[in-house]
């Protein structure tokens, strides 16, 4: 029986499923479903990863490593894979499971597959200290947001708005660089900006909302961003766009931003960083950075109830160490806890599976620039994380959320409109960049 064949068995012993792809291992042969994705051995260590970590993490490792490849739709394959274990949903009974072990023991000694613990490939985060400590949040956002500005300028929009965008049409010339001007009009409508309103932009990544609420809604916008390359971005960007009067821009954690009360803060998916321990200590910051009055924003990537609220071993590993999300309603309580009024949640999921598609789309067609800029590891760390978040948007275990909330006055008034009058709010005029 040929590698592929007995692979395929062991899978069907094992798991109880037949094999969801194709697969082709090193000695040529293939087994499974030929015509869509296809998994590709590329020698015994492919296999040896499951050995010695947990499973997705094991294939993460074998994909980024090389020692793993697919042939055709990375997602379509993941998807497969996906519903096939989760009709299954492991209702072996425990025998059949323990004989599934041995023979998958017997094979991976017969396939040579036996061997010493890989070593991880270099594209994973190797963190220390205290988890969500100022050092390590540091060294966390260093990561993932440092890998250098010209990676995330291949990647994103011009205004490099690396979050969910807002798609409002579907036709011939409207795509993400638009999508992201209408979520940034859609943010600063919702916080009500006028000329010389005070905003502070927590976490203001590459500026996108930043240099958008100055040049276009003549705001007084206060920055931080805990990133180096960040920092150095958006401060060029002011300079160029002449924008110093209005923008002051501020490498620090947040914990360490400026006193005083803005007439709105906004938070575009950051607080996914900020990890439960530190979430109440967030809010009641976020809270106290608002005048009586004042609008907060918060863009926010949550998980649907009762899955894990990290961001899984692969993101964990590769991505975002230290990242949590939790279900909306409970960062919506935790919001409200620290006195808070939320007066508005949107949710977004569907929008951010039509962003990640075009991403994953400019990573595609420009992978040589990505793999020659970053390296191959890093290249293929992203498209794994690209479609992976991507299918998890789509089967909605993954969503991102608007939630509008309003630091009330002395006798509980609030400065919002009755109804949602953002969306078509006219605000008079307003300056282009």
């Amino acid at each position: 029986m040929s590698h592929a064949q007995e692979l395929a068995e062991a899978v069907r012993r094992f798991a109880g499923i037949d094999l969801p792809v194709g697969v082709k291992a090193w000695d040529g042969s293939a087994a499974g479903p030929q015509d869509g994705p296809v998994v590709v051995l590329n020698n015994s260590r492919a296999l040896r990863w499951l050995m010695w970590y947990p499973a997705e993490l094991a294939l993460a490792h074998a994909y980024v490593s090389g020692d793993l490849d697919v042939i055709g739709d990375l997602g379509e394959g993941l998807r497969r894979v996906w519903k096939a274990v989760g009709a299954n949903g492991g209702r072996r009974p425990a025998a059949q499971r323990g004989r599934g072990w041995l023979a998958a023991v017997r094979l991976a000694v017969r396939l040579g597959v036996v061997g010493p613990k890989p070593q991880a490939p270099s594209a994973t985060a190797d963190l220390e200290g205290e988890v969500n400590s100022p050092e390590r949040d540091r060294a966390a956002i260093g990561h993932h947001y440092d890998l250098s500005n010209r990676f995330y300028g291949l990647l994103l929009d011009p205004r490099m708005a690396y979050s969910c965008a807002y798609w409002t049409e579907d036709g011939p010339g409207y795509g993400l660089e638009e999508a992201q001007r209408d979520k940034l009009d859609l943010v600063c409508r919702k916080l009500g900006l006028r000329p010389g309103s005070r905003l502070l932009d927590i976490g203001c990544g590459w500026g996108s909302l930043t240099l958008h609420a100055a040049s276009k809604y003549r705001a007084k916008v206060t920055a931080i961003t805990l990133s180096a390359q960040q920092h150095a971005h958006v401060s060029g960007r002011v300079a160029e766009l002449g924008l110093g009067g209005l923008v002051d821009v501020r490498h620090l954690d947040w914990r360490l931003s400026p006193e005083g009360e803005y007439d709105a803060v906004a938070t575009i998916e950051m607080g996914e960083h900020v990890g439960e321990r530190n979430y109440p200590a967030f809010a009641e910051f976020l809270r106290s950075r608002l005048r009586p009055g004042g609008r907060l924003l918060v863009q926010q990537m949550s998980r649907a109830a009762g899955t894990a609220p990290g961001g899984g071993p692969f993101i964990e590993t590769y991505i975002a160490p230290d990242m949590h999300m939790r279900p909306v309603g409970r960062t919506v309580d935790l919001i409200e806890s620290a006195g808070l009024e939320v007066r508005d949640v949107e949710a977004m999921r569907e929008h951010y599976v039509r962003t990640v598609d075009v991403w994953i789309n400019t990573l595609e067609d420009r992978w040589g620039d990505f793999a020659a800029l970053a390296g191959e590891e890093t290249a293929r760390v992203w498209r794994l994380y690209l479609v992976g978040g991507r299918l998890a948007f789509e089967q909605g275990r993954m969503g991102v959320d608007q939630i509008l909330a309003v630091r009330p006055d002395a006798v509980g008034a609030v400065s919002v409109p009755p109804t949602r009058r953002w969306m078509t709010a006219d605000l008079g005029e307003v300056r282009d960049v």
